[in-house]
């Protein structure tokens, strides 16, 4: 099926839970479930809790969904919505301080793609095992929220620069600094263990980054 016809047949659908077809909402949501949950899961660290704040954005989004702008992406909708969710509930706990998003110094310099050659070579194969997936989870979930946000939401969710400017109300410039720092943040955690690990034999390949 073509993005055209996903599109049209989620307008088609929350046209119809709008009406009053409440049955379908579980429909509209299906391709997005996994998504939610692990996104909410890389905030809070803790899997009750994350079904919790899954379940809330999903109750969120149900009650606003007159309001959703069509001319928006649903799952980008969602995806906010569980953002904000998330950071509700770890200002509410108190249990971390996140950082301001408000412009970085030096958002508008340059950001080279040389820097992260090792880190885009690292074979497919070895990201497949449970292994290399727990320290991917684990090295994401210690990134600072600002950072972590956006490499789920470009490198995961793959959301585009423009995308993820206009999800978080910074620039597109601001974006690329991000996702760059956050890969490089990754990158000197996780390429001293990756080396040690030989890529798995007769493996299917798949995306770089596993988790879904």
């Amino acid at each position: 099926m073509t993005k055209a016809a996903e599109l049209r047949d989620e307008a088609q659908l929350i046209a119809s839970i709008i009406s009053g077809e409440a049955h379908l909402f579980h429909e509209l949501i299906r391709p997005y479930e996994r998504k939610v949950y692990v996104m909410a899961l890389s905030f809070l660290k803790n899997e009750a809790d994350a079904e919790d704040a899954a379940q809330e954005a999903f109750l969120r989004a149900y009650r606003n969904l007159a309001s959703f702008r069509s001319e928006a992406k649903f799952g980008t909708w969602l995806i906010s919505i569980t953002l904000n969710e998330a950071r509700g509930r770890l200002r509410k706990a108190k249990t971390v301080v996140l950082q301001s998003l408000d412009e970085e110094p030096g958002a508008e310099g340059h950001v080279s793609p040389a820097l992260l050659r090792d880190w885009r070579e690292i074979p497919s194969e070895a990201l497949e095992r449970q292994e290399i997936r727990s320290l991917l989870q684990t090295a994401v979930g210690q990134l600072p929220p600002m950072y972590r946000e956006m490499f789920l939401l470009r490198d995961v969710e793959e959301l585009s620069i423009a995308e993820a400017a206009e999800l978080l109300q910074i620039t597109e410039s601001s974006v690329k600094v991000r996702l760059h720092r956050a890969r490089i943040m990754l990158q000197k955690v996780l390429a001293p263990q990756l080396r040690q690990i030989p890529p798995q034999k007769d493996s299917p390949r798949r995306r770089w980054f596993p988790w879904l």
